[in-house]
């Protein structure tokens, strides 16, 4: 069956029949649809990138603090989400990824979605005001105002809603950040040099500067261009007959080569700035190495033939590495000793950190 018209769509969106009564829908109901409308994966994602900058900071975090950062988090999302799917409806309509969503097949009205939307965009920034603090709550309002406002309304004039899109990907780790009191701007930058350049013993005090939340923003920008142009590549078609501006539709080619950029621009992210801001200790700079390597390849030959499959490689990775490169950098976290967290190695007494200082003051 042929998809309905751009025209049509519309129509039916501003003007709609009478709902049957079995159509008019219930709280329970409403409930059941919601994990459509917030985009149940994208928000989960959210959730958990924002658990990152909680779980990398070096400032301590009740489990209020967290369970409350994870749900007014969730709740922006969701808002967010549901406010992006309202305006699009009639080009939801275009396109075979997209048919199927509530809105789109009328198993929800407009005004359930908008209700939901305005209840969870509510919540979620309250939530974090007075449970969190006002600097989260604060990223979370404008996320959801990027996202439904800014993003959505560029996707049909600009190829550089990617750009705004990739910006409200990267803000959740900011607000796991600043959930715990971490600072976004402050006076003074401290660099955590290689330990055969520094004999000065790490102080995770000094992390809760700049450069640490500039990382984690960075990897999350970065990386949303391999993840969303191989598969933008894959789905061009429709975005092109739904009317999106999209890089991939209108130069495939340079929409391959951003993929590579941001690939090669996640290689100093990871092995530099990363390890020099704190965050993780200096072996993560050889160890994020094997993924980086694994992914600039697939954006690298993406760029050089253009294919589908290309195109699916990249994205393919982009799913695996994200996590990967997480736990990575908790696996090397700054000032975390693992053998000792889990019991197989003793804690230092006070009195053997201050004969190893002394020994370290010895030699220099």
């Amino acid at each position: 069956m042929d998809p309905p018209s751009l025209s049509n769509s519309t129509h039916y969106f501003l003007h709609p029949e009478p709902l049957p009564k079995s159509v008019l829908i219930s709280l329970d109901t409403l409930f059941d649809k919601s994990d459509t409308l917030s985009k149940s994966r994208l928000s989960l994602l959210v959730i958990l990138t924002s658990a990152s900058g909680v779980a990398l900071s070096p400032l301590p975090a009740t489990i209020p603090t967290l369970l409350a950062t994870a749900v007014g988090t969730a709740l922006c999302a969701a808002s967010a989400n549901t406010l992006n799917q309202l305006q699009e409806v009639p080009f939801d309509a275009q396109m075979a990824r997209t048919r199927n969503r509530p809105l789109v097949r009328r198993a929800i009205t407009p005004l359930h979605a908008t209700g939901f939307a305005v209840v969870t965009g509510v919540c979620g920034p309250v939530l974090l005001w007075t449970m969190v603090n006002p600097t989260t709550a604060l990223l979370g309002a404008a996320n959801i105002a990027l996202y439904a406002g800014v993003y959505t309304w560029m996707k049909r004039k600009s190829i550089y809603n990617t750009w705004v899109g990739a910006l409200v990907g990267a803000i959740p780790p900011l607000m796991g950040w600043t959930a715990c009191g971490g600072q976004l701007i402050s006076n003074h930058f401290h660099l955590f040099l290689p330990p055969f350049l520094s004999t000065t013993p790490v102080d995770t005090a000094l992390i809760n500067n700049p450069l640490s939340p500039f990382v984690l923003f960075m990897l999350l920008f970065s990386w949303q261009f391999p993840h969303f142009n191989g598969l933008s590549h894959i789905v061009r078609a429709s975005y092109a007959q739904a009317g999106y501006h999209m890089l991939s539709v209108l130069s495939p080619k340079k929409n391959a080569l951003v993929s590579l950029r941001h690939a090669l621009l996640l290689v100093p992210v990871c092995s530099i700035l990363a390890p020099l801001s704190g965050l993780t200790d200096w072996w993560f700079a050889v160890t994020s190495l094997v993924p980086n390597a694994i992914c600039v390849q697939a954006a690298w030959r993406f760029w050089r033939i253009g294919g589908e499959k290309e195109a699916r490689l990249v994205f393919r990775h982009s799913l695996w590495y994200l996590p990967a490169i997480l736990a990575l950098m908790m696996l090397h976290k700054q000032g975390v000793d693992w053998f000792q967290w889990l019991g197989l190695k003793e804690e230092e007494t006070e009195e053997q950190k201050v004969k190893a200082q002394a020994a370290l003051d010895g030699r220099t």
